[in-house]
């Protein structure tokens, strides 16, 4: 566990292509998260790409360009 008592994070390298701890993470430029569990971090590229599916067509609903 961490002196701030949240326990291990995890971050998504995307230069190494594989889960890190704050322990051995990489510069902030090459990391997603951090997130609360080894599996969060592993589906990392999943959920950004979910995530900016849903907030391109909140910005085409914005735009009056609905589908």
């Amino acid at each position: 566990m961490s002196d701030s008592g949240r326990g291990t994070e995890y971050f998504w390298c995307t230069r190494h292509h594989r889960v890190e701890t704050e322990a051995d993470v990489c510069p902030a430029r090459y990391v997603l998260g951090p997130y609360r569990s080894r599996s969060d971090a592993e589906n990392a590229l999943q959920t950004v790409q979910e995530r900016n599916q849903v907030w391109d067509e909140e910005d085409r609903r914005w735009a009056g360009e609905e589908r």
